[in-house]
């Protein structure tokens, strides 16, 4: 069907309702349960700006405003007691998202609207008739049908159907050929059928069917009304008992159409919207990648963003051929002062698993900037472009620096004096964001797009297997880089970042390429073992599951599981959700508990299972030719500084059950090495809360010699140590990390067992004891909330704008975060210095560190080695910085990752 977009000769008013939008979004996004590490839902805000994003770009309105419900009664409640009475109460995740809405609205200046007295459908029929009236096409989008009404040939519906992005286009030759009806027949209809989501009651027995034939054959409610006494038999007798509520129905499905909008449908268009603004509320709602592209690109097309990037960059680039290449980096000028005459550099190629490729470099420098393909050097260019790429006297940049120097390590090149990785410096300025484009980064902080300005004049490529357009490409990333290096310090050095990436992240990047490079010994026969037990694990799960229930079924659908439970068992129902109860982990834990069935418990069982299987799968699958897995290590991920990896993940290895320890088993010593040794910190983050809070009593309990648990408990229950029982040392260890880690009453309550007020009370009794603690949290989320920021031992900064937000749940949210960053984040500023300094003290031994692991460490110690690793691990981790409460580190030695364990 032809689109409603603008022409020149006729504009186009796009119309939304945004409240029918983001409850769509919500739900239609619910299961991804998407959310911030913060903790805050986005599925209504994602799927809102993904819609808007493509109607925006779909339809090319001229005119735009966003309409949404208010929370006061409308006329329609005045005029009906029961309008909309069964209507669930709005989910907590949802009413928290429609501020962020509103803030992103008004971040792109997108008109957005409400009226007390009045719902959306309202304020939408009175604009839309309006811009008919003056010439206008109009786009509605809703997922009311109520909005039918208001098409005719000016006016097109958008209609939701399913999802997010499936959605139908209602013409008058549309809505004839569902209904069969026109628009304007349609409210006598919907009055007829009644409509349970606004609690509008049907006539018994009265079906779309014969409302859409009465309307058909007597042209309209009115007529049908007027010649009741015409219908025959019993669905007659019930129309007739039941007119006045179906006239009643008219009335309240009719939309108005002359609302006191003080708005002019000329003044709906967007404004400048600014890049920056737009980009730090993305960045709290950590929406990037994809969608962040196409909404930017959407609303370039529009031409509604402030001007932002005038011009590319001015590039000439040399094609070095074979031979030319000593030759040019020869004539590059000396630094004339340190860190003077930096270099950018970009690399083309690839790297995992322990295997790699490099297949082009690009060097931009003040000079000029060059292209290499690597794989076609002379000898002479060979020992040249290695001794210039490990010169350390020659200032480097380059993006995502792990990377490329586990690229040039497969070439047999290295990679020194590097003085900024422009990925590790977005990083530390945008701790909110997960990821960093160049591109993006170019145009935030250089305001300038990553293209040339124009191909070099006569520019051909002197090898046949490299493409000229590639080369450039390669050079304007170099270029891009070497700009972008200078913009990122200056701004890091404002907010006090420069010791950090200077001192802390950018050295140990080498430190987690080599880790990365080394990998850990992996026994493949074991793992295969292994998971072949998981699965028949899983399988006698399921079997034992059937003969339970006494029939088969699906024990991973959610629908048969609610069929099974609480329709063939009869067992007490769970949370109420949009599908029915829920029954997920929580919910079949508790029902574990409220019934002698065996069922809950073995579906439990058939989930970890099957998590086991899918863990232990995964791991084989990353086991490399070398018999290795390599993991890789995220630097930039965390926003508490945190490292964390992937391919595979070994922080989701369970290391507190038996079947985790028995999956750390199949990682093992490799040839040639003697054994594994793993070093961790103990109860690091509490240690950390008695420094930064200086609390005496803390500090007492660590240096009391008794279990620390135990002796907080004995203080908080005026106990002697040896009476504290199992049970208050639960309380109180809950109590310790909760603290550490922001939990509230309720976090604490849900932890424990316990009800809320005596989570509360348990919390008050021990801030009796230790009030240095209390003093600590409370100020530390007041200076956070007059500096906008918390900061770690180090200066690591997690800025938190929502400590001041007028939304409750967002601002309680913000608040754990500043309790939690400050601590978190000095644990992992910690033991980043660790591996630096145990790095160093290694140098010239074959052992070699492999992993890192939350606060453990874990190396591969070479023959004889044992004793001297031992010692420095355990002197340079406890040195790594100087609490009030010394650092204790715990070392364990064997040939698997399990038997080191301690």
């Amino acid at each position: 069907m032809p689109k409603s977009e603008a022409t020149p000769d006729r504009p186009c008013l796009l119309l939304l309702d945004g409240h029918s939008l983001a409850y769509r979004a919500f739900y239609a996004l619910k299961d991804a349960n998407l959310m911030t590490t913060d903790g805050q839902h986005t599925e209504a805000v994602y799927g809102f700006t993904s819609m808007l994003t493509n109607v925006l770009r779909d339809e090319r309105p001229s005119h735009v405003a966003v309409c949404f419900d208010r929370s006061e009664p409308t006329f329609r409640h005045e005029a009906y007691d029961g309008y909309k009475a069964n209507r669930a109460e709005t989910p907590e995740d949802f009413r928290g998202q429609m501020q962020l809405i509103f803030e992103l609205l008004d971040a792109l200046r997108v008109p957005r609207m409400s009226l007390a007295g009045f719902e959306a459908d309202d304020l939408i029929a009175t604009l839309a008739t309006r811009a008919a009236g003056e010439g206008m096409n109009v786009l509605i989008v809703t997922g009311d049908r109520d909005a039918l009404q208001l098409v005719d040939e000016r006016i097109t519906v958008l209609m939701t159907r399913r999802g997010i992005s499936d959605m139908t286009r209602f013409t008058p030759e549309a809505v004839a050929e569902k209904y069969g009806l026109t628009p304007v027949q349609y409210p006598d209809f919907a009055a007829l059928r009644g409509d349970p989501s606004d609690n509008l009651p049907n006539i018994p027995g009265v079906g779309e069917k014969t409302a859409t034939k009465w309307i058909v054959e007597y042209g309209s409610l009115d007529e049908l009304v007027r010649r009741a006494d015409e219908v025959k038999g019993k669905v007659g007798e019930r129309l007739r008992e039941h007119l006045g509520q179906v006239i009643h129905n008219r009335m309240l499905t009719e939309l108005r159409r002359d609302v006191a909008v003080e708005a002019g449908v000329a003044d709906l268009t967007m404004g400048q919207w600014d890049r920056e603004e737009v980009d730090k509320l993305l960045d709290a709602l950590q929406i990037r990648g994809e969608l962040r592209e196409r909404l930017f690109k959407t609303l370039g097309a529009a031409g509604t963003a402030e001007p932002e990037a005038e011009e590319g960059f001015e590039l000439e680039v040399t094609v070095l051929e074979p031979g030319q290449v000593a030759g040019w980096l020869s004539a590059l000028p000396e630094p004339v002062e340190p860190g003077g005459g930096r270099a950018g550099l970009a690399f083309r190629g690839a790297y995992g698993s322990g295997t790699g490729r490099l297949d082009g470099i690009a060097i931009a420098t003040a000079a000029g900037a060059a292209y290499v393909d690597p794989t076609r050097l002379t000898p002479e260019d060979e020992a040249a472009l290695g001794g210039w790429l490990a010169d350390e006297s020659r200032p480097k940049a380059v993006h995502d620096a792990k990377g490329s120097l586990l690229a040039l390590w497969a070439h047999g090149q290295d990679l020194r004096g590097l003085t900024c990785d422009t990925a590790l410096a977005a990083y530390l300025a945008l701790p909110g964001q997960r990821s960093f484009p160049l591109d993006d980064l170019v145009l935030r902080y250089l305001r300038r797009e990553l293209r040339a300005e124009s191909a070099p004049d006569g520019q051909t490529s002197l090898f046949d297997d490299v493409d000229a357009g590639e080369a450039r490409d390669l050079a304007l990333r170099a270029h891009a880089v070497r700009d972008l290096a200078d913009a990122l310090e200056e701004h890091l050095s404002r907010r006090g970042g420069t010791r950090l990436i200077t001192e802390v992240e950018l050295p140990l990047v080498r430190v987690l390429a080599e880790m990365e490079g080394a990998g850990i010994g992996a026994d493949r026969q074991y793992f295969a073992a292994l998971e072949a037990e998981f699965g028949a694990a899983v399988k006698q799960a399921v079997e034992a599951a059937h003969e339970v229930v006494g029939e088969q079924f699906n024990l991973s659908s959610p629908k048969q599981l609610q069929e099974i439970l609480f329709g063939k068992l009869s067992l007490p129902k769970t949370k109420k959700i949009k599908t029915g109860y829920t029954t997920d982990a929580d919910a079949l834990a508790w029902l574990a508990t409220q019934t002698d069935n065996e069922l809950p418990t073995i579906l439990l069982r058939h989930r970890d299972q099957i998590k086991l299987r899918t863990t232990v799968e995964g791991l084989i699958k990353e086991i490399a030719d070398d018999g290795r897995i390599h993991t890789t290590f995220n630097q930039i991920v965390a926003a508490t500084g945190r490292l964390s990896s992937e391919k595979p993940n070994l922080q989701n290895i369970p290391i507190r059950t038996v079947e985790g320890r028995r999956i750390r088993r199949g990682f093992t010593v490799g040839e040639g090495y003697e054994t594994l040794l793993t070093a961790d910190y103990s109860q690091i983050e509490l240690r950390i809360m008695a420094h930064l809070s200086g609390d005496e009593a803390l500090i007492a309990a660590f240096e009391s010699g008794h279990d620390f648990h135990q002796a907080t408990a004995a203080r908080v229950f005026d106990l002697p140590p040896e009476e504290v029982t199992a049970d208050l040392r639960a309380r109180i260890k809950a109590m310790n990390y909760g603290l550490a880690y922001g939990l509230s009453d309720f976090g604490l309550s849900g932890q424990l067992g316990i009800a809320v007020a005596e989570a509360r009370a348990l919390k008050e009794e021990y801030f009796e004891e230790f009030g240095g603690v209390r003093d600590y949290l409370e100020a530390v989320v007041a200076q956070a909330r007059q500096d906008g920021y918390t900061e770690t031992i180090l200066g690591r900064r997690r800025y938190l704008p929502d400590l001041t937000s007028d939304n409750r749940q967002r601002r309680e949210m913000a608040e754990r975060m500043a309790l939690n960053a400050p601590i978190q984040g000095s644990a992992a500023d910690i033991i980043k210095v660790a591996m630096l300094n145990v790095r160093r003290a290694m140098a010239g031994m074959r052992s070699r560190m492999l992993l890192q692991v939350h606060d453990e460490l874990v190396f591969e110690v070479a023959p004889g080695e044992l004793a001297e690793v031992t010692a420095l691990v355990r002197a340079q981790m406890g040195a790594a910085y100087d609490l009030r409460v010394p650092l204790d580190v715990s070392v364990g030695v064997g040939e698997t990752w399990e038997d080191a364990g301690h």
